[in-house]
């Protein structure tokens, strides 16, 4: 039986940047695919570079920004300034839409200022309600609550009010109007950075001061004895003193034999298609947004944007509820459905396909409700008492950034570096 300090489950962002910032060389690193990475795996085909999907990220810490920059030549990363549009009828318009809404057509924009003015303003209790109260009807429904029930595939009256936390571009009646002559589409992610060789070298990065013979890939947890403190893989017993958890919350709680009511914790999954063509792209922006119910995609982006390389490279994003299967004939249908509305955005002309590769990421976007909230704090809190401790976007069951994971990670090595 192997004894260690700290046993890390999941081998993404969150749980490579605990075993590199702990001041501890006894740990063991376990995680169920093939490769590390998580959600940031990168795959490289045809000469094309794509991540599972969209990882474009927005560094604020120095302390964690050196760590992985030290890694990566300065040649090989992008420092972009941020170009978002929005798919709007016929036309495109910059985002976020309750700031631009002056792009649009004169009786649309008389719409959303007239909306905005006579707003209705008692305390919301949801999110679909705070997106009214606070934009008015014509810009909640012609853009905000269309396009964040396609991403979360679910009722956004069920969702918590604070769902997507900082990251929701909010904007005053001033902001708006002022934007009107004087144009600030400032957001936390103005300027991102993204390496050549895809998402893929900031995990490796982060690997880059780890033990290789630490780290064990196809080897997922089964079953955990949390009062013996033990871990079960299917090729071995582990002893662990803290347990450190980036896995699925509701799947940890399970382990763990931890009561709640399943029903609680819900997700979406994303179906995300990479697609190479044979020719450069019209489109300028780095990624898009697609409000409308007839398209299939809430989001595009653009590759070939960021290093200005001659052939169209792009991600597809189709947000799915968790309980609808994503078969091999609803993958092919989506696949002819999504050249269709590419070309009929206007992103796809005489392109011809080169390759193309997709993955289900599942979970992908969790819902935050006010029932999840309380018991994931509950549960949080009481297996921290028995030194598990779970943390991440999944972990935590939270909205919340890669940069936001390294950080929680580090905070909880320096915590637990610091105990006698």
């Amino acid at each position: 039986m192997k004894t260690v300090q700290y046993l890390i489950v999941g081998a993404g962002a969150t749980g490579l940047s605990f075993a590199r910032f702990v001041d501890s060389p006894d740990y063991l690193i376990l995680e169920r695919d093939e490769e590390i990475g998580g959600y940031c795996k990168t795959v490289k085909r045809s000469g094309f570079v794509w991540d599972y999907s969209g990882h474009f990220f927005h560094f604020n810490d120095q302390k964690i920004k050196n760590m992985i920059f030290e890694q990566i030549s300065s040649d090989d990363i992008a420092v972009v300034k941020k170009r978002a549009s929005i798919y709007w009828k016929d036309r495109w318009i910059d985002f976020p839409f309750q700031k631009n809404i002056h792009q649009l057509p004169k009786n649309e924009l008389i719409d959303c200022i007239y909306d905005l003015w006579f707003r209705k303003v008692d305390p919301p209790q949801s999110f679909k309600e705070m997106l009214y109260t606070k934009f008015g009807t014509a810009i909640a429904e012609k853009f905000l609550i269309p396009y964040n029930e396609k991403l979360y595939a679910t009722d956004l009256q069920s969702l918590d009010i604070e769902a997507m936390g900082r990251f929701f571009p909010h904007a005053s009646i001033e902001d708006i109007i002022r934007n009107f002559k004087d144009a600030d589409n400032s957001s936390y992610n103005d300027e991102f950075t993204y390496p050549r060789g895809g998402a893929i070298e900031y995990i490796n990065a982060i690997a880059s001061g780890l033990q290789n013979d630490k780290i064990f890939v196809n080897e997922p947890i089964i079953d955990i004895d949390t009062n013996k403190r033990l871990a079960y893989t299917k090729n071995r017993t582990i002893n662990y003193q803290n347990l450190i958890s980036s896995i699925p919350l509701p799947k940890l709680m399970r382990l763990c034999k931890y009561p709640f009511d399943e029903a609680v914790f819900s997700c979406n999954k994303v179906l995300v298609f990479n697609i190479g063509f044979d020719a450069p792209a019209v489109e300028k922006f780095h990624w898009a947004y697609f409000p409308q119910k007839d398209i299939c995609f809430y989001r595009v982006g653009l590759y070939n944007n960021i290093f200005n390389t001659p052939r169209m490279s792009l991600y597809v994003e189709i947000g799915a509820p968790e309980k609808q299967l994503l078969g091999p004939e609803d993958i092919d249908n989506y696949r002819e459905r999504i050249i269709n509305d590419l070309r009929k955005v206007g992103i796809v002309t005489d392109h011809n396909i080169v390759d193309s590769h997709y993955v289900i990421m599942d979970p992908a976007y969790v819902h935050i409700t006010q029932k999840s909230n309380a018991v994931a704090k509950m549960a949080i809190s009481a297996l921290s008492k028995i030194g598990i401790h779970s943390i991440g976007r999944y972990g935590g069951w939270k909205y919340c950034s890669i940069e936001d994971n390294i950080k929680e990670a580090l905070s909880l090595a320096e915590r637990l570096s610091a105990r006698p």
